[in-house]
C-alpha cells in the first residue's frame, strides 16, 4: 500500500463532503431551515473521517517523519503550516457546533454563524488539500528516504486494517454518498 496515495484518495472524498456543505449552505441562504440531523452528520463525518482517520495518519504516521528526517523546510511546512490549518479546521467545526446550538435556542442571527462557520472550513481544506497533494505530499516521497516511506506505507497500512475492522471507512463513505444524494 502506497500511505500518500491513500491519503490523496481519502481528499477525494473529504473534497465532495466540502461540496455537500456548500450545497447545505446555499439551501439555508435560499431560506431552507437548517436540517440539525444533516449537520450533526457532517460534523461526524469531518471529525472522524476527516479529521481523526485521515489527519490522525498524517500526524501521527507521515509529518512526524518529515520533521525528524528532513528538518527544517519540513519543520516549517508541517508546523507552521499543514498543522495550523488542521487546528484551524478544527475551530471552524468548533464554532459550526456552537452556532447550530444558538440557532436551535432560537437565535436566528446566528444562522449567519452556522454559514460562516461552514463555508469557512469548506473554502479552508479545499485550499489546504491543494497544498498537501502539490507540495507536502511531492516533498516528503521526494525527500524522505525509502525505508521512512516503507515504513510509512506499513503503518498506513496496519492503521486501514484497524479501522476496516471497526467499519470506519465503510460507514463514512455511506454516510456521504447519503448525503451526496439529498444535496445533489
Amino acid at each position: 500500500m502506497d500511505g500518500i496515495n491513500l491519503m490523496i484518495e481519502e481528499h477525494k472524498n473529504i473534497k465532495r463532503m466540502l461540496l455537500v456543505i456548500r450545497k447545505a449552505c446555499l439551501g439555508i441562504m435560499n431560506g431552507k431551515e437548517i436540517d440539525y440531523a444533516d449537520f450533526e452528520r457532517i460534523i461526524d463525518f469531518v471529525r472522524n473521517y476527516a479529521d481523526n482517520h485521515h489527519h490522525g495518519k498524517e500526524e501521527k504516521l507521515l509529518f512526524n517523519r518529515m520533521v525528524e528526517e528532513i528538518g527544517g523546510p519540513a519543520e516549517k511546512l508541517v508546523k507552521f503550516g499543514m498543522l495550523v490549518e488542521h487546528d484551524l479546521g478544527r475551530f471552524h467545526i468548533k464554532e459550526l457546533e456552537e452556532a447550530l446550538t444558538k440557532v436551535k435556542l432560537g437565535d436566528a442571527d446566528a444562522k449567519l454563524d452556522v454559514i460562516a462557520s461552514a463555508i469557512g472550513y469548506a473554502n479552508l481544506l479545499n485550499r489546504h488539500i491543494d497544498k498537501e497533494d502539490n507540495v507536502a505530499y511531492p516533498f516528503a516521497k521526494r525527500e524522505l528516504c525509502s525505508d521512512t516511506l516503507n515504513k510509512v506505507n506499513m503503518e498506513c497500512e496496519a492503521f486501514e486494517e484497524d479501522m476496516s475492522k471497526n467499519g470506519v471507512q465503510d460507514k463514512y463513505i455511506k454516510l456521504l454518498e447519503s448525503l451526496e444524494e439529498k444535496y445533489n
